[in-house]
C-alpha cells in the first residue's frame, strides 16, 4: 500500500530566510486550525511533526478520508522529489525543448540522464548547478528546469504532509500568501 505525501516547496526561500518563513507558514497553518502547534510522532522518517488540526478539512479539495499523519517542515537545502519512479523528461528554461530520459516505450536513453544527475548532486552539495540543454546548447540553472509530473523541486523550505487527501487550490494559494507571496510548487509522491 505505502504512504503518500504532498510537499509544498517554497521556490523563493533562501537559506537565510527559510527558518523565518517556516515559522510564518506554521503560524498560519495553526491559526487556520489545519495543523496543531505541538509536536508528536506523526510523520514518516522523522522523530516528530505537527498532527492534523481540528479544521484540517479546510486544506483539502474533498474530505475523502481524515489524515492519518502530520506535517514535517524541512528548512535545509533539499532536492524534493516524488519518491517512486523516475522523471521521463525535463524542459529547458530557455527554449522549452524537452530533454527526454526515456523513449515512448519507457526504455532508458543512454547518457541522457548523466548531466542532470551530476547537476543534482552538485546543487545538493553547493546550492548551485547548471545543465546545458541538449537542444539549444545553452546552460540553464538547474532550479529553472521543469520536470515531468513535477518530479523535482529544489529549495530550502518544504512543508511535507503525510497521508492527507489532495489539497485544494485555495489552500495552496493561502499558504503561498503566508510565505510572503512566494512561488510554490506541489510535489506529490509515495513511498
Amino acid at each position: 500500500m505505502g504512504n503518500y505525501f504532498q510537499t509544498v516547496v517554497d521556490l523563493d526561500a533562501t537559506h537565510a530566510d527559510a527558518h523565518a518563513l517556516a515559522d510564518s507558514g506554521l503560524d498560519w497553518l495553526v491559526r487556520e486550525g489545519i495543523v496543531r502547534a505541538e509536536l508528536t510522532d506523526c510523520v514518516l522518517g522523522a522523530p516528530s511533526g505537527h498532527p492534523p488540526g481540528p479544521s484540517w478539512a479546510k486544506a483539502v479539495g474533498q474530505e475523502d478520508w481524515e489524515p492519518s499523519d502530520g506535517l514535517r517542515i524541512e528548512t535545509n537545502r533539499t532536492v524534493f522529489n516524488c519518491g517512486q519512479g523516475e522523471p521521463r523528461f525535463a524542459v529547458c528554461p530557455h527554449c522549452a525543448g524537452r530533454a527526454d530520459f526515456c523513449t515512448d516505450r519507457l526504455e532508458e536513453i543512454e547518457g541522457a540522464w548523466e548531466p542532470f544527475g551530476e547537476a543534482i548532486s552538485a546543487w545538493s552539495d553547493t546550492g548551485s548547478a547548471a545543465v546545458t540543454c541538449p537542444r539549444c546548447r545553452r546552460p540553464g540553472d538547474l532550479t529553472a528546469w521543469t520536470w515531468s509530473d513535477d518530479y523535482f523541486a529544489f529549495g530550502y523550505l518544504g512543508f511535507e504532509f503525510w497521508d492527507w487527501p489532495d489539497f485544494s487550490p485555495g489552500f495552496l494559494e493561502g499558504l503561498s500568501r503566508a510565505l510572503g507571496g512566494h512561488r510554490t510548487v506541489l510535489i506529490e509522491g509515495k513511498l
